[in-house]
C-alpha cells in the first residue's frame, strides 16, 4: 500500500474545516447546549417505585414552564433523573415541581434526592475544563518536542486542537447537552490521539535515519503512515466496537460520555493519518525551500 497522504493534505484539511466552520456557525447563532454542570441548576433524582412514562413528567415540566430534561433510569426503569437549568425563583419552581410529582405518583420526601449546582460553580468548572485541556496540550508539546523535535510537537498539538474542535462542532450540530462528562471525553481523546500520533512520528524518525536524503520529507511521511496504517486502523476499530456497545447498551449517563468519545475516535484517527504527519512534512519542506532560495 502506497497512499499519497501528503499530496492530498489540503483536501483532508478542507473536509475538517467544513465541519468546524459549520459547528462554529451553530455556536454563534444558537450557542452550545450547556448542561447544568456549566450553567448551574438542579438535578432531582426521584424513586417513583413503579412503571411510569417519562412523557408524563415532561408534560408536568411543560405546564410549569420549566426547561429541563428527563431520563428514565434504574434497574426496572422505575426511577427518574430531572435536570433543571438555573432559573429565577429556582427554589419556588423546584418546590412546585416536587409537589406535582408527589401528587401524581403518591410519593414521600424520602423518594427525592436533590443536588444543586450554582452558576458560580458552573463558571469555575468551565474555567477548570479549559485550563485542564490547555495544560495537557502544553505538557504534550514539551514531551513531543523533547522526544522528537519542536515542529513535531506543534504538528501534534494542531492535530489535537483539530480533534477537540471537531468534537465541539459535532455536539453543537447535534445539539447534544454538554456536561462534565464531555470534558472527560475530550481529555480521553487527547490521550488516545497523541498515542497514535507519536507512533507515526516514531516511524518517521526511523525512516529518516534509514533513508536520509534519498527520500523527500513527503515521501518519508507517506511511507511512515502507510507502514503504520494497519496498526492505526486495527486500534481504531477495536476501540470503536467497544465504545459503540457502550453507547447502544448503556444507560443515559453512559451515552452522554460515549457519544463524544465516538466522535473523538473518528477525529483522532483522522488527524493522526491526514493532519499531523502531512503538516510536519509540508512545514519542513517549505523551510527547506526557503533555505535553498536564501542560499542561492
Amino acid at each position: 500500500m502506497n497512499i499519497d497522504f501528503v499530496g492530498r493534505y489540503k483536501i483532508f484539511a478542507a473536509i475538517s474545516l467544513v465541519i468546524i466552520i459549520a459547528g462554529l456557525l451553530v455556536m454563534i447563532l444558537q450557542g452550545l447546549n450547556l448542561g447544568i454542570d456549566f450553567k448551574g441548576g438542579t438535578t432531582i433524582y426521584v424513586n417513583i417505585g413503579k412503571p411510569y412514562s417519562p412523557d408524563d413528567i415532561r408534560d408536568i415540566l411543560s405546564s410549569e414552564g420549566i426547561d429541563a430534561t428527563v431520563m428514565q433510569v434504574g434497574d426496572n426503569k422505575q426511577d427518574a433523573i430531572i435536570r433543571m437549568r438555573h432559573m429565577e425563583n429556582q427554589e419556588e419552581i423546584q418546590k412546585r415541581l416536587i409537589a406535582r410529582l408527589k401528587e401524581k405518583y403518591d410519593l414521600t420526601d424520602e423518594r427525592f434526592s436533590i443536588d444543586t449546582v450554582g452558576p458560580t460553580i458552573g463558571k469555575d468548572l468551565t474555567r477548570n475544563a479549559i485550563l485542564a485541556t490547555v495544560i495537557s496540550w502544553v505538557g504534550i508539546l514539551i514531551y513531543v518536542g523533547i522526544r522528537f523535535e519542536f515542529k513535531s510537537g506543534v504538528a501534534a498539538i494542531v492535530a489535537l486542537i483539530h480533534d477537540v474542535l471537531i468534537m465541539v462542532s459535532v455536539v453543537a450540530l447535534l445539539r447534544t447537552q454538554i456536561n462534565s462528562t464531555f470534558v472527560a471525553a475530550v481529555l480521553t481523546i487527547i490521550g488516545y490521539s497523541i498515542n497514535d500520533t507519536i507512533v507515526i512520528f516514531d516511524r518517521v524518525r526511523e525512516n529518516q535515519k534509514k533513508f536520509g536524503s534519498k527520500l523527500s520529507r513527503a515521501e518519508i511521511v507517506n511511507r511512515s503512515i502507510n507502514e503504520s496504517l494497519n496498526r492505526t486502523i486495527n486500534t481504531f476499530l477495536t476501540t470503536l466496537f467497544t465504545v459503540t456497545a457502550l453507547y447502544v447498551l448503556g444507560v443515559e449517563s453512559i451515552k452522554e460520555f460515549s457519544l463524544p468519545i465516538l466522535v473523538g475516535l473518528v477525529a483522532g484517527t483522522y488527524s493522526t493519518i491526514f493532519i499531523a504527519g502531512p503538516l510536519w512534512a509540508e512545514w519542513n519542506e517549505r523551510t527547506d525551500r526557503r533555505k535553498l532560495a536564501a542560499a542561492k
